[in-house]
């Protein structure tokens, strides 16, 4: 059997992949540590989402970012604190600290799995010469990608670690894909960005790359249109819906386009 990418996404010299949500299927981990994290804290009324509140408040945002923002959007005023505060309740710094303590327990329990829709196209984009890179705002994304066996198929990472050691900030700003991009020595004019985060799609398109991607893991009423409003080209259910099956015939899948 023979795979190719689709014309729009094959005539794009880079793809730079979100990793949490996108490569690995490690979003669900994140979101269960950020409950335990946030119904510690006194106040936090109604208690974390871990579907609706993960996605418009914390996915792809860096763990300090995703912290502040949902505990602002509840009303809960905690001083920032320090990024060596232990975790706790008492600080921004803290109960981020806390959820970082959940998430690594979680993913010693049960590793991580990927999505092989992904992998698929992944193979497809090495097979024809299209560069790719991986990028998340998680210090863990190397360690992920090579449990999830998919790091030699990347040219690149761009980790949390390497954002606290340039100086970038989290998304939406841009700079995580500009600086994945960068490193595969291409414009982002000449790149897609593969996003399933809000804060991603927008970041993606405010670095003005050729084609953003959402990914829609949620398959909710409104994840679709929220992703094309937020920025997103086109919207897949699974990447593998940008794979043409050559004995079969046609495209696998629907695509929702936002009319770029």
């Amino acid at each position: 059997m023979v795979t190719v990418p689709e014309p729009e996404l094959w005539n794009c010299r880079a793809v730079v992949f979100d990793t949490d949500g996108v490569i690995t299927d490690s979003a669900g981990v994140h979101a269960a540590a950020w409950k335990e994290a946030f119904d510690t804290v006194p106040g936090v009324a109604p208690p974390f989402d871990a579907g609706e509140d993960y996605r418009r408040h914390v996915d792809g945002k860096s763990r300090l970012d995703g912290a502040a923002a949902f505990l602002a959007a509840r009303g809960i005023d905690l001083p920032v604190g320090n990024p060596e505060d232990p975790p706790g309740t008492d600080s921004v710094c803290a109960v981020a600290a806390r959820k970082e303590d959940f998430f690594v327990r979680r993913l010693g329990e049960r590793g991580v799995d990927v999505w092989p829709g992904t992998v698929r196209l992944l193979l497809a984009l090495h097979d024809v010469g299209v560069r790719c890179a991986a990028v998340s705002s998680s210090r863990h994304a190397r360690d992920l990608l090579a449990r999830a066996g998919v790091r030699s198929l990347l040219q690149t990472v761009v980790d949390g670690n390497d954002m606290a050691r340039l100086g970038l900030p989290g998304k939406p700003d841009p700079a995580l894909f500009l600086e994945g991009a960068r490193r595969l020595s291409v414009r982002a004019g000449e790149a897609a960005v593969v996003e399933d985060a809000l804060a991603g799609v927008e970041a993606g398109r405010a670095g003005g790359f050729r084609m953003v991607i959402g990914v829609d893991r949620v398959g909710g009423p409104t994840s679709e249109d929220d992703l094309l409003d937020h920025g997103a080209d086109v919207v897949v259910r699974d990447l593998a819906q940008f794979l043409t099956d050559n004995d079969e015939g046609g495209a696998s899948g629907d695509l929702a386009s936002g009319g770029a």
